[in-house]
């Protein structure tokens, strides 16, 4: 079965659960979203409910109070943008990361910085292929 994908409105959860150093409840959650987010409290514990049934949080059930749950991430907001852009992919590109990377490309100016800093990115890819081929034994002399 899929995994289902992180709504925005999870999304917005799960900023301030990466930003946390610690577990936090959905009250506390609700509260650092106040002023920022138009969602009910209510509404927080529903989508936090969500994301733990999805594997995207954990929770431990509170030793005084078991009514409350603590809520700790699961996955890393890295792990969570790479599944984001494959899906992105292979929604829109039939999975090809190349026709997608240079529709992003065309899309935009990039400064001289940026297109170092993408040429390193890219490096680091050419060596991560060639390191996962010699593993397989797929390169041939």
């Amino acid at each position: 079965m899929e995994k289902e994908e992180i709504t925005p409105s999870e999304w917005q959860i799960m900023e301030i659960l990466w930003n946390s150093e610690s577990p936090l409840t959905s009250s506390e959650v609700y509260k650092r979203m106040q002023g920022s987010v138009d969602m009910s409290q209510r509404m927080v514990r529903v989508l936090m409910n969500r994301l733990s049934s999805k594997d995207i949080l954990g929770y431990q059930v509170d030793e005084h109070d078991a009514r409350v749950y603590h809520y700790y991430v699961r996955k890393t907001k890295e792990e969570c943008v790479k599944e984001k852009s494959r899906k992105f992919v292979d929604s829109y590109f039939s999975g090809s990361g190349t026709n997608a990377m240079a529709a992003l490309l065309q899309s935009f100016v990039l400064t001289d910085e940026q297109i170092k800093e993408l040429e390193e990115i890219l490096e680091k890819s050419r060596e991560q292929g060639t390191r996962a081929s010699d593993k397989k034994g797929d390169y041939y002399d």
